[in-house]
C-alpha cells in the first residue's frame, strides 16, 4: 500500500494506520529528514528479522538505528551519556544526526551488537517523530538505497514502493526525500567523533 501522508501537518488517522501495522509485526517505509528509511517496531523480532532479509544482513553485524521521538526514554535504551553527550544531542536533535552510544543491557536481543553500541535518531520530519509518539516506543530503522551505482539513494517514493510494494506493509508518500543520509556522530570514546559525514553540520 501506498499512502500519502503530509510532512507539515500529519493526519493523526493516517499516522495510526500505520502504527497498527507496526503492532501487528509489520514493516514500513517512510520518510525522515534526510533519506527514506526502512523500519519496525524493536519489539517485534520477527519484523526485525525480515529487514535483515530484505537488506541481506547479518544482524550480529548489522548497524541500525532506533529512531526516537524525543530524549526522554534516552536511558531506557543508552548508558553512560555524561554531560557534554547529552548538551550537544539536545542542542542539534530533532535534526539530521545518528549518535552512536553505549547500549543498555534490555534491548532487544537481536538488536545487539558486538560492539554493544546503538545508534539514536530523532528526525526533523513531523511524519517519523509523530508514528513514534503513537507506537509508545522507538522504531528500528535503515536507510533505504539505490540500485543506481551513482545515485546512492532513492528519493521518488512512487518508484520505492515500486520496488518494494512485495516486501513491506506500507509506503508512506511524503514528498520527495533527500539524497544525502544522516551525519554519524560516535559518543563512545573519549572524544566526540564524526565517523560518517552527512546532511547537516553539528553545532557544539
Amino acid at each position: 500500500m501506498l499512502l500519502k501522508i503530509y510532512r507539515e501537518n500529519p493526519n493523526p488517522r493516517d499516522i495510526g494506520k500505520v502504527v497498527s501495522i507496526l503492532q501487528r509485526g509489520g514493516c514500513i517505509i517512510y520518510p525522515t529528514d534526510t533519506v527514506y528509511g526502512l523500519a519496525c517496531d524493536i519489539i517485534q523480532p520477527k519484523a526485525v528479522e525480515k529487514i535483515a532479509l530484505i537488506k541481506g544482513l547479518d544482524l550480529k553485524n548489522a548497524f541500525f538505528s532506533l529512531v526516537c521521538h524525543d530524549l526522554s526514554l534516552l536511558s531506557d535504551y543508552a548508558h553512560h551519556v555524561n554531560n557534554t553527550v547529552f548538551k550537544l544531542m539536545k542542542k542539534n536533535l530533532p535534526g539530521p544526526f545518528t549518535f552512536i552510544l553505549p547500549a543498555v543491557g534490555n534491548i532487544p536481543k537481536l538488536l545487539r551488537t558486538r560492539k554493544k553500541t546503538v545508534g539514536i535518531r530523532i528526525p526533523d520530519c513531523n511524519i517519523a517523530r509523530e508514528i513514534v509518539r503513537q507506537l509508545g516506543n522507538p522504531i528500528m530503522s535503515t536507510s533505504i538505497h539505490d540500485d543506481d551505482e551513482i545515485v546512492e539513494y532513492t528519493t521518488d517514493p512512487e518508484l520505492i514502493h515500486e520496488k518494494y510494494r512485495n516486501s513491506v506493509d506500507i509506503v508512506i508518500n511524503g514528498g520527495y526525500g533527500g539524497n544525502m543520509a544522516s551525519t554519524v556522530v560516535d559518543c563512545t570514546g573519549d572524544e566526540i567523533e564524526i565517523v560518517r559525514e552527512g546532511k547537516g553540520e553539528l553545532v557544539f
